[in-house]
């Protein structure tokens, strides 16, 4: 009966946790997505700046959310490592989207940004 119960928690706990990583990669799946609305905004409003940087601050919090839900998902449940590496890559990929962004180089940064998008969709998709 002990090991029931036991098993049965565990089990709770890990889909608490992989559901957590599942809010992550759609969180930071919408923000890179407001970030091309935001985007287009910058063009033809004046108030396109604002969102665009208020946004990226958000979609690399969310990134770092990314990483904290994939360790929280691997370490004490005893998962995979991968999503862990894929956040991290993640991660990595915003902080050059944000360089790149504040050194005003859209010949890298859209395309980037197209990239992350994609990616983002694929690991929402495959959770």
């Amino acid at each position: 009966m002990a090991t029931q119960v036991t098993a049965d928690t565990r089990l709770a706990n890990t889909r608490r946790r992989l559901s957590f990583l599942r809010i992550a990669i759609a969180l930071q799946t919408l923000t890179i997505f407001f970030q091309a609305v935001s985007a287009g905004l910058l063009l033809t409003a004046s108030y396109g700046e604002t969102l665009h940087s208020v946004g990226a601050r958000v979609m690399y919090g969310a990134s770092m959310l990314y990483v904290l839900a994939a360790v929280l998902a691997w370490k004490p449940g005893g998962g995979p490592s991968r999503p862990v590496w894929h956040a991290s890559g993640f991660l990595v990929l915003a902080s050059v989207q944000v360089v790149l962004g504040i050194a005003h180089v859209p010949s890298v940064h859209v395309p980037l940004g197209v990239l992350m998008f994609g990616l983002s969709v694929l690991a929402l998709a495959r959770r």
